[in-house]
């Protein structure tokens, strides 16, 4: 009976999460989108080499785009050069991009990409969450209310 090989690959799940952006943003509404990539950059995600933390979405000729990603050159291949921090489209509805670009013009907004992850059909996609700034104050206080739940979870680990 042969054994199935497994390697680092990923099929499905996280590849890449932007830890910062609930921090700096508080989140309105989630957005699920697709993304143009080359065959090396699917390949490179699937070895779970991306990062977003500085990456920003926005509006280019009417489409939305995502910019400052970083997703590293395919080391496998031959033919794997591309620009690693590339604007890359992100697939949308035309009804959800022009809600999208409404919220960003009229209401001040930002689109911040939350992770990218494959679907279970093998698909790349982004997950965009609408949300506004935080100020300093609120940052402040979700410190103290992370501290505040590590220190009660310590004192009840040490409790018990």
């Amino acid at each position: 009976m042969a054994e199935k090989k497994t390697n680092s690959l990923i099929s499905f799940g996280n590849v890449a999460k932007n830890r910062k952006a609930t921090f700096n943003y508080s989140i309105i509404e989630k957005i699920e989108a697709g993304i143009m990539l080359k065959g090396p950059e699917v390949k490179s995600l699937r070895n779970g080499r991306a990062t977003i933390n500085e990456a920003f979405a926005g509006e280019r000729d009417g489409e939305i785009w995502l910019f400052n990603s970083y997703i590293p050159e395919y080391q496998g291949g031959v033919l794997s050069k591309f620009d690693p921090k590339a604007p890359r489209k992100l697939l949308l509805h035309q009804k959800q991009i022009n809600k999208l670009l409404g919220s960003i013009t009229r209401e001040g907004m930002t689109l911040v990409p939350l992770d990218i992850f494959f679907n279970s059909r093998g698909i790349a996609k982004v997950s965009l969450g609408l949300g506004q700034g935080k100020k300093k104050t609120d940052k402040r206080q979700a410190i103290a209310d992370r501290d505040w739940k590590r220190d009660k979870a310590r004192l009840l680990r040490n409790k018990v």
